[in-house]
């Protein structure tokens, strides 16, 4: 059994101590261990900033973008591996794999093309300057620089390869050094994708550091103006947040969160829509077994499409074949842990208490893997006709292949019942009406952070409700964490620091031309 070794300071340091164990989630055998007691993280952040830091701001945005466009090669190249990897720790299918493997080297790729073309001035400098004075002899412009701290990026166990590079790739475009964090349960894949980009020797030392594992002091050892990107639970991003470092000290902080994201069915009755909801929330259902922050929760129909919504969808889940993902029968994997099923049966057992089950997975379901042993949960359909009242359909969400049917009185009614998540990553709308779609668009922007808009003209082009492209913003209000992250160069904001210039404005003309650094 391989122990995944820390990188900081320019080179491998093992833990002190037993670790915490890596297993395979259908066969339960151990994988590897992780462990980062004993390290000293502080060495490691100022070795960061000191030394990654420098290096990465002493090249243009064009030549950092260039690093990132070598980084996608190297995994693409290794590509293989990171299937079996993906497949052996989190026991997901070759489709699921693919979603987070080739979403890594996707948003890597983007952003090495968009930061090919970015120059000093097309960031630096924010709007037009502005008079301060008659005569326009003194003014104001404002400027983004990039952060001379460390970025700590800790990410969630459901995309090992997606969530670290979704954060490192705008993080080192802006020349700023990070520290990854992954989740211990599956942080092989991260682990052996940093080990292959440290091996090619793409970037400067200290450029990128890994802590597996966990190790005192993280968030102690961070400064006032340090950065930290994290994607998990509300419930451990609120205890973040209670960190002194967090709390009063300024470091600035991102959240990506639970969100009980929702798919709206329009009132025009077009059974192109149906047939189109239907099929994106089986999917949403099964791919990497439900566990994504996008997954659609709740599915909200007009009441009367109720009862054939609810057929057609136990029909197509009852197609679906779960269990072990090297066996070539299966569709949809496994959970990535024996912790997390235990987690979703009792999701679903409170559930169970406020909702009718419209599909039975456990009944109707073939698993073809060792139900005793194997994190596999076959995908449930609950419904409710009373979803005013209940509010636990509202609140819950259960992180796996579970959603819940539920009927609207009028479209004003369907939008109440979106908002009652209280800030989602995603709501999907599918009708064949535009002006109505646009008017949801509207609506649903407030307490969404995408609004996902299908009917037939784009039923073939379209990327997924829970799919996440580095074009779009990725994040939402509220519940759903109050972050951002993607959308293009926007990410590039959240790494760069924005200041007010005020002088004359001969001198203010200067501000894009010096680099600074």
């Amino acid at each position: 059994m391989k122990t995944l070794a820390n990188y900081t300071q320019g080179q491998w340091q093992e833990g002190h101590g037993t670790g915490t164990l890596l297993l395979d989630p259908v066969l339960g055998t151990e994988l590897a261990s992780v462990n980062a007691q004993g390290l000293d993280v502080a060495a490691a952040y100022d070795w960061a900033r000191t030394h990654g830091g420098q290096a990465l701001r002493q090249l243009s945005y064009a030549e950092r973008a260039a690093l990132l466009a070598k980084i996608a090669q190297v995994l693409q190249a290794n590509r293989n591996k990171s299937f079996d990897i993906s497949q052996q720790n989190s026991g997901t299918a070759q489709n699921d794999g693919a979603v987070d493997v080739d979403g890594g080297i996707y948003t890597l790729s983007y952003y090495a093309k968009l930061g090919s073309k970015l120059t000093e001035r097309n960031l630096r400098t924010d709007g037009q300057s502005d008079s301060l004075a008659r005569d326009n002899v003194f003014a104001s412009q404002h400027i983004y620089v990039p952060v001379q701290g460390v970025a700590l990026l800790i990410n969630a166990f459901n995309f090992p390869s997606w969530g670290l590079w979704e954060k490192a790739a705008p993080a080192l475009l802006s020349g700023v050094p990070i520290v990854v964090k992954p989740a211990s349960a599956t942080a092989w894949l991260t682990h052996e994708m940093i080990k292959d980009v440290v091996q090619a020797n793409i970037l400067p030392v200290g450029a990128i550091s890994l802590i597996c594992g966990r190790p005192d002091g993280l968030l102690d050892a961070l400064n006032s103006l340090d950065i930290v990107s994290f994607t998990g639970s509300a419930d451990t991003a609120a205890d973040l947040r209670r960190h002194p470092n967090i709390l009063r000290e300024g470091v600035r902080f991102n959240a990506e969160t639970d969100s009980v994201n929702c798919a709206i069915l329009g009132s025009d009755d077009d059974t192109t829509a149906t047939d189109l909801l239907v099929r994106e929330v089986v999917r949403e259902l099964t791919v990497k077994s439900g566990q994504k922050c996008t997954a659609i929760r709740r599915i909200l129909v007009p009441a009367s499409r109720y009862d054939a919504v609810a057929q057609a969808l136990a029909a197509k889940l009852k197609t679906i074949t779960v269990g072990d993902p090297r066996n070539p029968e299966v569709r949809m994997g496994s959970l990535v842990s024996r912790q997390q099923y235990e987690d979703i049966i009792q999701g679903m057992e409170k559930l169970s208490a406020h909702c009718d089950i419209l599909f039975d997975g456990r009944q109707e379901t073939k698993i073809l893997a060792d139900t005793a042993t194997a994190a596999c949960v076959a995908p449930m359909l609950f419904g409710t006709r009373e979803p005013d009242t209940n509010s636990v359909v509202h609140h819950i969400e259960v992180f796996g292949p579970v959603a819940t049917l539920m009927p609207y009185r009028d479209i004003e009614h369907a939008f109440a019942l979106a908002r009652r998540g209280m800030g989602s990553l995603v709501a999907s709308v599918y009708s064949e009406d535009p002006q109505f779609m646009a008017h949801a668009a509207m609506r649903l922007a407030e307490s969404h952070g995408r609004v996902h808009l299908i009917n037939s003209a784009v039923a073939k082009a379209q990327t997924g409700h829970g799919n996440v492209m580095p074009q779009s913003n990725h994040g939402g209000p509220g519940r759903a964490g109050g972050g951002e992250e993607l959308g293009g160069l926007r990410a590039l904001k959240f790494y760069h620091r924005l200041s007010a210039i005020q002088g004359s404005p001969d001198i203010l003309a200067r501000l894009s031309e010096n680099p600074g650094q």
